[in-house]
């Protein structure tokens, strides 16, 4: 990087093994060795070398992530521990280069990184996992609802797999099913409601005994229809459930805890 008139190395270009020279014919330059690799730089801090360390606000806006979505990622590599307020480095976060730190004022633990963390093939393959797509088959060909025991149901052939292993029908059901895994919220897939119609659910969050429903932008009006009959399905039974639509979907993370709430279920 250029500080003023110089060149200067930054923490990566370091644990590269950059070295910086000095010429009377071309002043301050680097020197790189001859197997350098930026992409196989290590991803946790080298003992001889000072790294930055940064927060996890800063690497969230690197990935376009929440905060809280990072740490949560980062528990569910095993690098962190959620703490009764903050988060607490684990061996393994020890060995991806974490320091422990406590906020001075209400002595909230939280934890920095080193800046190469954003190099770990570890954290970019879970990222790709919650925020890209998994598809498993090449296409998605509706199936035809013509049975009694799949009433008031849609059923499609699998196309998306989530991150927690389940299998679901769009991409708007993995995004939700990924936001509940990593939120650490137990939640089952298509789970049967309980009553005598066989009829499912899109999910079901057992804490709080809450069904959760996507509804697809579909002005098809076989689809319409069903909606209506499984919302009436809900009400009659006095079942607890929340309703996503596609705006919803694209801002989880402010609507969905909120939602939950409602029913006693605390998200992050």
């Amino acid at each position: 990087m250029r500080e003023s008139e110089r060149w200067a190395l930054t923490a990566k270009g370091k644990l590269a093994g950059g070295r910086i020279k000095s010429s009377v014919k071309l002043g301050d330059y680097i020197e790189w060795p001859e197997n350098f690799d930026l992409a196989q730089l290590p991803a946790h801090q080298s003992p001889d070398l000072p790294v930055e360390l940064i927060s996890s606000t800063k690497i969230s806006h690197e990935f376009g992530l929440s905060s809280n979505k990072l740490n949560y990622l980062f528990s569910e590599l095993g690098w962190l521990n959620k703490s009764l307020k903050g988060w607490v480095a684990t061996e393994h976060g020890l060995k991806q280069g974490a320091v422990q730190s406590e906020d001075t004022r209400s002595g909230v633990p939280y934890v920095r990184w080193p800046e190469t963390i954003i190099q770990s093939k570890l954290l970019l393959s879970s990222i790709h996992d919650i925020t890209n797509l998994n598809i498993t088959t090449s296409e998605s060909i509706p199936l035809t609802n013509s049975s009694a025991s799949t009433e008031l149901s849609e059923t499609f052939t699998t196309k998306y797999k989530a991150i927690d292993g389940h299998f679901v029908d769009s991409k708007e059901e993995m995004l939700i099913d990924n936001w509940l895994y990593m939120g650490e919220i137990l939640h089952a897939y298509q789970r049967k409601l309980p009553i005598k119609e066989n009829l499912y659910c899109d999910f079901y969050v057992p804490v709080g005994k809450v069904y959760i429903e996507y509804w697809a932008s579909n002005d098809d009006p076989i689809y319409v229809a069903r909606k209506e009959k499984k919302l009436a399905v809900y009400q009659k039974h006095g079942l607890k459930f929340i309703e996503l639509k596609n705006k919803d979907v694209e801002n989880l993370d402010d609507v969905l805890p909120r939602l939950l709430l409602k029913f006693g279920v605390s998200a992050y």
